[in-house]
Formats: C-alpha cells, sequence, structure tokens
C-alpha cells in the first residue's frame, strides 16, 4: 500500500533543525518513520527541494509531487489541515488531518471550502473541542478523533525529582503573557528573588533590548524557540508549566510537560479542559489565582512533589506514539 501524508511546510527529512520544528511538521515526521517500519511505503510531501528516500519511506518535495502527478500512485492520502491535494489525485481514500479551527469565512478566503465539498474526505480530529468546533456544513464521510502523540525524544524513564524554583510558558501565541509578566513582576518576584520565568516559543525579535534587559532584571529569560533536548532540560529541572489554554486545539506542549513530570497552570479552557485534571494540573479561575498557585507549588513537601510528577508522568503514557498508532493502523489498514 502507498500512503501520502501531505504537510504543506518548509522542511525535509535533511533539515538541520529538524528537534526544533513546530508541532504539525514533527507529527507528521514521527508518524511517517513509525508506520514505514511496515511492509507500507509511507511517502511525506513538503516544500523542500529533493526526493530523500529511507527505506520504504520518501519525502517528496510538493511541486515534483504536483508536476508529476500521473507518475504517483497513492491509496489513501492525509493532508494536515490543507484540502487542494486531493483535487490532485482521483480514486484514493482521502483523510484531512485538522490540527487547527476551520471556520467558513477562513476556508472560503484560503480556498479550502471548495475542495472538501468537491471530494470524498473523512476528518481526524485531535481533540473533541475541535470536533465540537468545526462547522456541520462540511460534508465529511467520517469523523474520527485521533489525538496527537508524545515525540519518542520525550519517551525517556529517567525523572528528576529535585525541582528548582523555575516555571515556564511554551506556547507560541502570547495571549494572556503581557498579564503573567505584570504580575510576575508586581506580585511573585517581589516576594521571593529565587523564582524564575523562562519563556520559550516567543521570538525575541519582536521585543525591543530595553524590555529585555527589564524583564532580566525580574528573573523573566525570553528563550526563543529552541531544541526538544533544550525544552526536555528545562522541563525536568521546573515545578510548573504556565499554559492558560486561550485557543488550543490539543495542546502538545501540555503532555510533553507532563512527560517531564512538570504540571500545568491552566485556566483549563479549549481543550486543556480534556487533558487537566487535580492530578496533573492546577486550575485558576483567574490571574489573580497565579500568584498564590505559584507560591503554593514552591512549598510543597518532597512527598507532594514526588506524587505530582509520577502522575503527570504516568498521564502521558497514554500518548505513547506505540498506542497512538493503534487508531492510525485502524483507519489505514483495515
Amino acid at each position: 500500500m502507498n500512503i501520502l501524508f501531505y504537510c504543506p511546510f518548509n522542511f525535509s527529512l535533511d533539515s538541520s533543525n529538524l528537534r526544533s520544528l513546530g508541532g504539525i511538521e514533527s507529527l507528521n515526521i514521527e508518524l511517517c518513520k513509525y508506520l514505514s517500519k511496515s511492509k507500507h511505503e509511507i511517502f511525506l510531501a513538503s516544500y523542500c527541494k529533493k526526493i530523500i528516500k529511507k527505506k520504504n519511506f520518501t519525502n517528496i518535495p510538493i511541486h515534483i509531487l504536483k508536476e508529476k502527478k500521473l507518475s504517483f500512485k497513492f491509496d489513501k492520502i492525509i493532508s494536515s489541515n490543507e484540502p487542494e491535494i486531493f483535487n490532485h489525485f482521483k480514486f484514493t481514500k482521502n483523510f484531512l488531518w485538522l490540527h487547527n479551527k476551520l471556520p467558513i469565512e477562513k476556508a472560503l478566503r484560503k480556498n479550502k471550502f471548495f475542495p472538501i465539498l468537491r471530494n470524498k474526505i473523512s476528518a481526524i480530529f485531535v481533540s473533541n473541542f475541535l470536533l465540537n468546533h468545526t462547522s456541520s456544513i462540511y460534508n465529511f464521510e467520517k469523523k474520527i478523533i485521533i489525538p496527537n502523540f508524545l515525540d519518542p525524544e520525550f519517551k525517556f524513564s529517567n525523572l528528576n525529582f529535585q525541582r528548582r524554583p523555575y516555571f515556564v510558558w511554551s506556547v507560541s501565541r502570547s495571549k494572556g503573557l503581557y498579564e503573567i509578566i505584570e504580575l510576575w513582576k508586581k506580585d511573585i518576584f517581589s516576594k521571593n528573588h529565587n523564582l524564575k520565568l523562562f519563556i520559550f516559543g516567543i521570538d525575541k525579535k519582536n521585543l525591543d533590548k530595553k524590555n529585555l534587559n527589564l524583564c532580566n532584571k525580574f528573573n523573566i529569560f525570553f528563550m526563543g524557540r529552541v531544541s526538544k533536548q533544550k525544552l526536555i532540560t528545562y522541563y525536568k529541572k521546573s515545578m510548573a508549566m504556565i499554559c492558560l489554554g486561550h485557543d488550543e486545539t490539543f495542546c502538545l506542549n501540555a503532555i510533553e510537560a507532563f512527560a517531564c513530570g512538570l504540571p500545568i497552570i491552566t485556566f483549563g479552557y479549549t481543550s486543556l479542559s480534556e487533558l487537566s485534571n487535580k492530578k496533573n494540573s492546577f486550575i485558576i479561575n483567574d490571574y489573580e489565582d497565579l500568584p498564590k498557585t505559584i507560591f503554593k507549588i514552591v512549598n510543597f513537601d518532597k512527598y507532594k512533589r514526588l506524587d505530582i510528577i509520577n502522575s503527570c508522568k504516568n498521564f502521558s503514557n497514554k500518548f505513547d506514539i506505540d498506542k497512538i498508532s493503534l487508531l492510525w493502523n485502524k483507519i489505514l489498514f483495515t
């Protein structure tokens, strides 16, 4: 069986920055690698320069795929967010892997609406939240929920139980971050100068040097985009991740944090409501709850901290690729 994964982003299997790719790109690569261990031929189309073949896993440039489409034959196509590719191949079984919301207006503006209506497509949603917030006007043949999975780099047995008074923010969108920073300066750092806040995923180019230096005085450090290994290093020595959940359709960051024994502080909005519970999260009602929650976490005794770390790690095991792949196998190979 020939299976095409269509992921229209700038990367390749030979990219030097594979360890710091975004979530959608990483998920496509890891799932293709996993499925390619079978007897089936797996293809991954991306915006790359040349064809790269590794055993029965082939990375194809999108321009070659479209220019020479008659020379390719696929049994099934799984496309991340982009239905236009289904127009180019007939007699395939089509799956739209929806990672983000798809409002009607956006679908029309980005020429996604009519490719969905014109092709027979089954939709794969990464959460119940995303399914419930996708318009029923789309004529999907089937609606399937398959949660995202952990990158294998987050699969390790050794956890650090001696945590430092560090907290992390690891969401590339900045909604709520200004409020967090102001609370940190006024109500958190002022009471405990040992606490540190590390902010990942926000491009430092958007901040002027004066503001960066000012934040550093309050132990707030903008780290930018870093490799998964560096994230793991910080996650494994920190006490909690601030992950509010304003606009998450799954929140891969949360399960990556859990895998490192790192609980989250959250409003429990959007898809975080499906991931957070009393054993792995601290659910706050408003921003003003944040300082007391942080001090509560800092003051845990070793037994309470051990319990939380283990609870987070155990919860993350549900998203091991070995388990999630069973759901993919069911729709692709049965």
